[in-house]
């Protein structure tokens, strides 16, 4: 029987329509190339997890198994692990949120938390408003779920308040259902600025006329380099907040443990969601983690990691102030991961990106963080895994193939310049270079 499809995907005919939405991120098709050693990546946003101390962690995991492997190795509740929902609270304090711990979901990374927000929440073609740029995990998440992705722009200070009340009473007259405000307020992903307090009430102001929730995303906010952490948006206003968090990166990703903490009402679908999705998270992992806060100094490993990571940022901001070519702009994160660059006009960071993978460096093109095309002269730094020697390294590299690329702007024009492919590495042994 003849089948309907490509030759190259047999299995084309049968997806159901929202599969044609599923597409790898750019930050995912970069993982081949930018996970060579020859290469510096300041592309990906991985966790320096060597500045913990694995010892210590190898002791408390051998003991925690030995005590209570019976219990780490079995099924468990789907809402999460009621002691570890406990110690939750406790870290929510740090950022001003008061809550109880039968309304905390624990997930299986705060990607999984997003995911389950959006299934309870959204049918396909409501609307998701978003900052312009936003992460790309949960524009993926959106257009999965065929949901309408518009973004709000952004200035220094995080969220422009009058471009959203703009935005959300030019939807409303369209007849269009807006149903979240997804908004990184602290050392956003990825344009690296934080929203201080008086702008965060100005959005919930919004949120509040317009009736919005509002999916506040918070897995940096404990890493601020000056050792404050700033005051949640859902510790001012519990009942129109659903609220990520995550153990990713104040312990380990590799552990996949976060949580969302949700209105009493939500709570409960939420948890069938999670349920139908993976049962129950893993009770080693969470055990893991529970037995870590409990037993581990966890608040001085942070400042560990605020100092290590404070250490990379001004790495990467000195090298670029002091190499990067007339016209380069880029914002100056004061926590978290990432800083967003400006390129000088007329440079395409995607069209250059082959470009600077062949004088090996890697970075995250702008037009992923946008579902509109946006971003094609800006991109994303990472700062947070390389040494600081190696992100002085690679801005040197990046500096010069940003002046190579104003050299073929002005030989060819925007519109001839030559094209480059992306280096296959594929049968290129790697050499010992780290």
């Amino acid at each position: 029987m003849q089948q309907d499809g490509s030759r190259l995907d047999p299995w084309i005919s049968r997806y159901a329509a929202r599969a044609s939405s599923m597409t790898a991120s750019e930050i995912r098709s970069l993982f081949a190339v930018a996970s060579r050693p020859e290469v510096v990546s300041l592309a990906g946003g991985m966790p320096y997890v060597q500045a913990l101390d694995l010892d210590m962690l190898a002791d408390g995991f051998a003991k925690m198994i030995r005590e209570r492997g019976a219990t780490a190795l079995q099924y468990g509740s789907g809402q999460g692990d009621p002691f570890l929902r406990e110690q939750i609270l406790e870290v929510m304090a740090e950022v001003g949120i008061s809550a109880n711990a039968d309304d905390v979901v624990v997930t299986t990374g705060s990607q999984m938390a997003l995911d389950l927000v959006v299934r309870v929440f959204c049918d396909p073609g409501d609307v998701v408003l978003v900052e312009s740029p936003s992460y790309v995990g949960a524009l993926g998440v959106f257009r999965a779920y065929e949901c309408e992705v518009v973004h709000v722009p952004m200035e220094e200070q995080g969220l422009n308040p009058i471009a959203l009340e703009e935005t959300v009473n030019r939807l409303v007259k369209e007849g269009k259902k807006i149903k979240l405000l997804y908004t990184i307020p602290s050392y956003h992903n990825p344009a690296g600025i934080t929203q201080p307090p008086e702008r965060r009430q100005q959005v919930l102001d919004v949120a509040r006329r317009h009736q919005l929730a509002v999916l506040e995303d918070d897995p940096y906010g404990l890493l601020g380099f000056d050792g404050k952490v700033p005051r949640a948006m859902r510790a001012d206003e519990p009942n129109q907040v659903l609220y990520l968090g995550s153990f990713s990166k104040t312990i380990a990703s590799g552990l996949r443990v976060g949580w969302v903490l949700a209105p009493h009402g939500v709570r409960e679908k939420l948890v069938l969601a999670a349920e139908s999705a993976v049962l129950c998270p893993s009770n080693f992992s969470q055990l893991a983690v529970s037995d870590y806060l409990q037993n581990q100094p966890w608040r001085e490993q942070i400042a560990v990691f605020r100092d290590t990571y404070k250490l990379r940022r001004d790495a990467l901001l000195d090298t670029m102030k002091l190499l990067m070519p007339a016209g380069t702009t880029w914002t100056v994160p004061t926590g978290g991961f990432y800083s967003w660059v400006t390129l000088p006009e007329g440079i395409d960071s995607r069209a250059m990106l082959p470009r600077a993978v062949n004088s090996l460096v890697a970075y995250v093109p702008g037009t992923g963080f946008y579902v509109d095309g946006q971003g094609k002269g800006e991109l994303r730094l990472s700062y947070c895994y390389p040494t600081p020697d190696r992100i002085v390294e690679g801005v040197r590299r990046l500096a010069g193939v940003v002046e190579q690329e104003l050299d073929l702007l002005a030989t060819f024009g925007p519109d001839a310049l030559p094209h480059t492919e992306m280096p296959n590495f594929a049968n290129t042994p790697a050499p010992n270079v780290r």
